[in-house]
């Protein structure tokens, strides 16, 4: 079993970006500028809003920050990112999610000019990813994508099993390992909670991703010896073993899973810290308006 060390990829991606700015502004061209949206004060979202702008600080971005409490209308929502639309500076944005139940998710991303969707979650830039058109791919999955390849892991030919359908990562992710390209060519079987008998499928993969969030969901009895397993799930559960009182389970129960494995990413250090280099990547995209 060997781990696939996301944090460490990460930061190679993110010294690569970070010479491409200093090679912008020494150019004459402005700083890249991520901005993002945080309504409410979920701890997951501020820890990752809180890692996003470290990173922007690492390799050369400005950011900004635009905090709504929890009972934001929708109308107060949408004028910032009608802003955030329309000011010149910003060259990409989020809103982060999730978003409280009264706001409709839906709405409020595809408010969000495609251009500027550096989230990859807009209608036109799925829309595009579909078609293999330039776009912004979702982070998280072309973070995955990026480990893989990083890894020197085969996907052509090769059986693939994605359990989760979500358009963050699940439905997106299952589109690009199957394209014809060349870390793409999988047969992808994609799992839900429809999916009957679920481990009749996961014990036929050769590359297991799994996205549910739920903790130690996958064990050792639904995986076969020798496969590569991507842990995106990142559920906080309550710990007296840290000082925060919480820590991070991935769906895979890793003690039991991770023997059987060729190649496994950890819980925190894997996906995680490849998702937020990812984020970078496509807000530099935006900058050199190499998409649109």
């Amino acid at each position: 079993m060997n781990l696939i060390d996301g944090k460490k990829i990460s930061l190679e991606l993110q010294e690569t970006i970070a010479a491409e700015v200093k090679k912008l502004k020494a150019d004459g061209f402005k700083t890249p500028h991520l901005a993002a949206i945080l309504v409410g004060s979920d701890g997951g979202s501020e820890t990752y809003v809180a890692s996003k702008i470290a990173a922007c600080e690492r390799v050369g971005f400005n950011s900004t920050l635009i905090r709504h409490p929890e009972y934001v209308t929708k109308e107060k929502l949408l004028q910032s990112i009608h802003e955030l639309n329309n000011n010149p500076d910003v060259d990409g944005f989020i809103v982060q999610l999730p978003l409280p139940r009264h706001i409709n998710e839906h709405k409020v991303i595809e408010s969000i000019l495609p251009t500027k969707d550096v989230d990859g979650f807009h209608p036109m830039n799925i829309g595009r990813m579909v078609l293999n058109l330039p776009c912004y791919v979702s982070a998280t999955p072309y973070g995955i994508v990026h480990l893989l390849d990083k890894y020197k892991v085969e996907t052509a030919g090769k059986h693939c099993v994605v359990i989760g359908r979500s358009h963050i990562v699940g439905s997106p992710l299952s589109i690009l390992l199957a394209k014809n390209t060349p870390l793409g060519n999988c047969t992808v079987t994609l799992c839900h909670s429809k999916t009957v008998d679920l481990k009749s499928h996961t014990l036929k993969a050769d590359i297991l991703i799994c996205a549910l969030g739920s903790p130690d969901f996958v064990t050792a009895d639904m995986v076969k010896d020798g496969v590569v397993i991507i842990d995106v799930g990142t559920t906080r559960v309550e710990s007296t073993e840290t000082k925060s009182g919480y820590k991070l389970k991935g769906d895979v129960k890793f003690d039991e899973v991770a023997p059987k494995c060729s190649l496994i990413t950890p819980v925190p250090g894997g996906v995680g810290p490849m998702t937020i280099a990812s984020l970078l990547r496509n807000t530099l995209l935006a900058a050199k308006k190499e998409m649109y």
